[in-house]
C-alpha cells in the first residue's frame, strides 16, 4: 500500500471542503492499495472521449463525473459496452440530455472512458465506521440488486484472510462463487485478498469514513473493482 499517495488523495480533497472523492479518486487509492481497477481516462468532451476510447481499445464503458450524482446509473450517468466512435458520440448526447433531465444543478467535473470489463460474479465489498462497533467490514452480493437483496455478512476490520473466506461463505449467493450449475469456480482467493487490502487500508486510513467496491467482478482468475466511492470523514 502507498501511503503518501492515498494520503495526498484525501488531503486534496478536505482542503476544498470536499466529503465525497470522485470515482477517478477512489479508484486511485484501490490502485495505490495494489487492488486491480480497469485502464481509464479522464475527458473534459466527445472528441477527447472519442480519442480516448480508440486509445483504450473498444468496447469502452463511458461514465459521468460528479459529486452530486453519487448513483450514476439512476439518472443514466453510465454507458456500458460502447463499440465505436458513433456510439461514443450518441452515449454521450443521451447522457448529457438524462442528466439535465435528471439532475438540472449537478456538477459535471468530466467524464471517465474506462476499458469494458469482461462479465463474472458481481460481489459487493464494503466498509464503514460504527459509533458503536468502529471500523466494520461488509461483503455481499453486488451489482444494482444489492440493496433489494440484503444478501450480505459483517466483520470488524481489519480482517484475516480466513475471515475473509468464512465472510463469503456466509451470504446465500455464494454459489454463484463455487460452480454454480455448472459454471467454473471462481479466484475466491482474489477475492479473500481485496477484502483483506481494503481492510487494513480503511484501518489504516482513520479520515476515510466510508469505502465501497460494487461491483468487484470475479473471475476464474483474478478480480477486478469496476466501480467504486469513498466518503470522508
Amino acid at each position: 500500500m502507498e501511503r503518501r499517495g492515498i494520503e495526498k488523495i484525501i488531503k486534496e480533497a478536505m482542503s476544498v471542503g470536499r466529503k465525497t472523492l470522485a470515482e477517478p479518486e477512489a479508484k486511485e487509492i484501490l490502485r495505490l492499495s495494489t487492488i486491480n481497477v480497469p485502464e481509464s481516462r479522464i475527458v473534459k468532451d466527445v472528441t477527447g472521449a472519442i480519442e480516448a476510447a480508440q486509445e483504450l481499445g473498444y468496447p469502452v464503458v463511458l461514465k459521468i463525473i460528479s459529486p452530486d450524482i453519487p448513483h450514476k446509473s439512476d439518472v443514466g450517468g453510465v454507458a456500458l459496452n460502447i463499440r465505436s466512435a458513433a456510439e461514443v458520440e450518441e452515449h454521450w448526447s443521451q447522457m448529457i440530455y438524462s442528466i439535465a433531465e435528471n439532475n438540472p444543478v449537478a456538477m459535471i467535473e468530466g467524464f471517465i472512458v474506462e476499458k469494458m470489463a469482461e462479465k463474472g460474479v458481481e460481489v459487493i465489498i464494503g466498509l464503514i465506521r460504527d459509533k458503536q462497533f468502529g471500523p466494520v467490514v461488509m461483503f455481499g452480493t453486488g451489482g444494482v440488486a444489492v440493496e433489494l437483496m440484503k444478501d450480505v455478512s459483517f466483520r470488524l476490520a481489519p480482517v484475516t484472510r480466513q475471515e475473509a473466506f468464512e465472510m463469503m461463505g456466509e451470504v446465500k449467493g455464494y454459489p454463484l462463487l463455487t460452480g454454480f450449475r455448472g459454471t467454473h469456480i471462481k479466484d475466491l482467493g482474489a477475492v479473500a485478498e481485496t477484502i483483506v487490502k481494503l481492510s487494513v487500508l480503511f484501518d489504516k486510513m482513520e479520515d476515510i469514513k466510508e469505502f465501497e467496491i460494487n461491483p468487484l467482478i470475479v473471475y476464474e482468475q483474478g478480480a477486478i473493482a469496476v466501480d467504486a466511492r469513498a466518503i470522508l470523514e
